[in-house]
């Protein structure tokens, strides 16, 4: 788990009278939080004055990309852990919750969210189709490369349109949404967390 993690999560947000905000954090299976998108994410939540929850899940099975049965048990697992780790959380304190996830996560979370009826807003790194598969009751925000190699990218961005949720896509950029030019993927990364900003902060 990211190693600032426990310092973090015991940022709350100051004064009397201020909105409690929870932002919970579900990663991929190789993409934790000390991995870009999720550590700006968690950077960016504690800005903005948020308790991170973050999700850590571990133990996947390995060579899951291609293999729908792995791939299947990786999900039961992630579901099954955040279950476990989100035992006892008492949501209705919280005036705002943000969830923000990346690849399976983003499946564990749309579905924990419409499973305990939580009305999360939603900030999704590289979603699968399945994500959509659930009614999603609050702001919604999508984020996808082109070339993606571990889905099918019209099917993510058809499953996307029919639950009504905008989605920003990349025309390059692997799993990671990361291109090999590091310059250019600061600029990816500048423009997406210029837009996680306008759900953190409740931005039209």
């Amino acid at each position: 788990m990211y190693s600032a993690g426990k310092e973090k999560t015991q940022e709350k947000a100051g004064g009397d009278g201020a909105q409690r905000k929870a932002a919970v954090l579900f990663p991929g299976i190789g993409y934790q939080f000390d991995r870009p998108l999720l550590h700006f994410a968690w950077e960016q939540a504690v800005q903005y004055g948020y308790e991170v929850i973050p999700v850590g899940y571990s133990g996947f099975p390995s060579k899951i990309r291609g293999d729908r049965e792995r791939m299947a048990q990786s999900l039961r697992m992630a579901e099954e852990q955040a279950e476990d780790i989100l035992h006892g959380v008492d949501w209705q304190p919280y005036d705002r919750i943000v969830f923000v996830s990346k690849s399976i996560g983003t499946i564990a979370a749309t579905h924990y969210a419409a499973e305990h009826r939580i009305a999360a807003d939603q900030i999704l790194f590289t979603p699968f189709p399945e994500t959509f598969a659930v009614p999603m009751s609050g702001r919604t925000l999508a984020f996808h490369a082109a070339t993606d190699p571990w889905m099918d990218h019209e099917a993510v961005v058809r499953a996307a349109k029919e639950a009504g949720v905008p989605m920003i896509s990349y025309p390059e950029g692997n799993h990671s949404l990361e291109t090999g030019d590091a310059l250019r993927d600061i600029r990816t990364l500048e423009e997406i967390f210029a837009r996680t900003a306008e759900i953190l902060r409740e931005e039209p």
